[in-house]
């Protein structure tokens, strides 16, 4: 393949209290630095962008898209958000289109064999290769999440931690199949990627940004190759989870799903399957049935604490903003892995430490972190 190459940008005297200024520069590392590859795999050709370069001993952001969308619809909220300054800074990114998904794509003939979920999971090895990149931190939406997830099963080596926004783990059922049917007699394939991506109240609302995503999906010149894709999330397997069997996921995972989301349920439901000891639920209320695009800020800073839990970029900035800030709280307890953000509530990361000297000076070494809700710092 060829070389990735580094492009420096200059941050003398970067003022990171200006919100204004920090999505400047997240927008400015993410657009100068971005490249893109086209990468023969198994089934088809994949695009990939990437945005950042390598950054040794660290491994690669890795985004895969719900069905409807591109990457760029479904990440471009997050990754600009000014939140997500250090995590663009820190880490290089890379977001895989699924085959026929990304702009400008060709169309499909009809009768086209569009890959399966457990197949587009293993694109992502040929992509790893091609790039060089020995390990992941996932994050997926939807039929994206599900892939992450099915790859993380087959390849649990190369993934040190998940972030699966609206996960639907399970096969659909009977009552799900005739559903889904009787909906397709009276609805268009356009209908219904948007009652899957958005709330029947989010709909009805017809906010700016719910009609913004209804305008590119339904004037989407890839049209058919979107119904290719939501047939392959609609015909995917159950995964099969259990907590305490074989089939887990044995990485870091973070949870997410946003109230009145149509796939709320569904991610409670996996929670329940999952290893407590290794995963948050991350519930945000005001983002509806895209948090990642409703409501940016407040995912940047749970994936911030996510990956300092991990272990990486351990000094967070703190924000004192319109959230009430995000505050780092120690504690040698284990607490329940849950987290609800509210409007104006903090956000709170409680890390497992031990303290050492070291030179006359104590210093803090961090194990892992649970996710937690406070009011407020009183309420710790």
């Amino acid at each position: 393949m060829s070389e990735l190459q580094e492009v420096q940008i200059t941050e003398d005297n970067v003022n990171m209290q200006d919100p204004l200024k920090a999505a400047e520069l997240a927008a400015k590392l993410l657009a100068v630095q971005e490249q893109k590859h086209s990468i023969e795999t198994p089934y088809g050709m994949v695009t990939v962008t990437i945005q950042g370069s390598p950054k040794p001993k660290r491994p690669a952001i890795v985004t895969f898209h719900d069905v409807g969308m591109d990457h760029k619809l479904c990440f471009r909220s997050l990754f600009e958000n000014e939140d997500m300054y250090e995590i663009v800074k820190n880490f290089v990114v890379c977001h895989i289109d699924a085959p026929g998904q990304e702009e400008g794509a060709a169309v499909y003939p009809a009768g086209y064999q569009y890959p399966s979920l457990d197949q587009l999971a293993e694109t992502i090895p040929s992509v790893l290769q091609y790039l060089n990149f020995p390990s992941i931190i996932g994050i997926g939406v939807g039929a994206g999440a599900y892939v992450l997830a099915r790859y993380t099963l087959t390849h649990p080596n190369t993934v040190e931690g998940l972030v699966l926004v609206n996960i639907d783990p399970n096969a659909k059922g009977w009552m799900d199949w005739a559903a889904h049917k009787l909906t397709g007699l009276t609805s268009s394939i356009s209908e219904m990627i948007l009652s899957h991506l958005f709330s029947t109240e989010e709909l009805s609302g017809n906010s700016d940004i719910v009609r913004q995503y209804k305008t590119a999906i339904l004037n989407s010149p890839i049209l058919g190759n979107n119904h290719l894709y939501w047939n392959s999330y609609n015909s995917r397997r159950d995964l099969n989870l259990e907590r305490g069997g074989d089939v887990t996921l044995k990485c870091p995972v973070m949870l997410v799903v946003g109230d009145q989301a149509p796939h709320e349920d569904a991610v409670v439901e996996c929670n329940s399957k999952l290893d407590p000891t290794q995963t948050s639920f991350l519930k945000m209320a005001d983002s509806g049935g895209q948090p990642q695009i409703t409501q940016p800020g407040k995912l940047a800073e749970a994936f911030k604490y996510f990956v300092q839990g991990m272990g990486y970029i351990p000094h967070i900035l703190d924000k004192k903003r319109s959230m009430g800030g995000v505050l780092l709280h120690d504690s040698s307890v284990s607490l329940p892995h849950r987290l609800s953000i509210q409007r104006g509530e903090s956000l709170t990361l409680s890390y497992p430490v031990t303290e050492q000297r070291v030179g006359g000076r104590a210093t803090r070494n961090v194990h892992g972190g649970d996710l937690l809700r406070s009011r407020d710092a009183g309420d710790m």
